[in-house]
């Protein structure tokens, strides 16, 4: 007689969230174990356009460290802490870039969303398509989407493509948070940050995608 293993209905799915399409995009779980994607997640991470407008707690040196820290990435989404996207293109799988549901608190119903786009996917509005589709997504009631009640976008004083991006995408400019960020390439010094932020009970915007 076998016995079922007690742990075994409390562990969380190696991807508990769907694929998400829309806007000639979809929208995948990254994948780890794929070369592919440790290779795009490094080349994402360590474009100089990427480092000058973030500094993650980890910064990515080689492949070893972007394997590493995307590993961190699919952990935390089957944790539901967060959701991490690969953006993909619908129609041929090319891999463009990442969007990212973070800090998920459930109790609260708030996440903060955060994307990058691999240089030669810009120029073709992945990020405001991404964006747009996973927002809707988070603020759509479980069953359908995340169930969350606020949105947050932020992003460092100056960067104003993703003021841009955050406006189109229905994300209403809050203010500017001082010394709220770290600067490019430090953990000692710090800079501004714009906050923008989205409702689910906001009118779903009328964006140019």
């Amino acid at each position: 007689m076998t016995h079922a293993d007690p742990q075994a209905d409390i562990r969380p799915p190696a991807h508990p969230h769907p694929d998400l399409h829309g806007h000639g995009l979809r929208l995948r779980p990254w994948d780890a174990d794929s070369e592919a994607d440790v290779d795009a997640w490094f080349r994402g991470r360590t474009d100089p356009e990427f480092r000058r407008w973030n500094t993650p707690l980890k910064i990515t040196t080689d492949l070893d460290s972007a394997r590493d820290s995307l590993r961190d990435a699919v952990r935390n989404s089957a944790e539901g802490t967060a959701a991490a996207y690969c953006v993909t293109d619908a129609a041929s799988g090319a891999l463009l870039g990442h969007i990212g549901v973070n800090v998920i608190n459930s109790v609260m119903r708030y996440g903060r969303v955060g994307y990058w786009v691999l240089p030669e996917a810009r120029g073709r509005r992945v990020a405001t398509r991404a964006l747009a589709l996973a927002a809707r997504w988070a603020l759509t009631e479980p069953g359908g989407g995340l169930g969350l009640h606020r949105l947050e976008l932020d992003h460092a004083v100056g960067h104003d493509s993703s003021c841009r991006i955050a406006e189109r995408c229905g994300f209403r400019y809050e203010g500017t948070l001082r010394g709220a960020m770290w600067e490019a390439g430090r953990h000692d010094a710090y800079r501004d940050m714009h906050l923008h932020a989205r409702l689910a009970t906001d009118p779903e915007p009328d964006a140019d995608l």
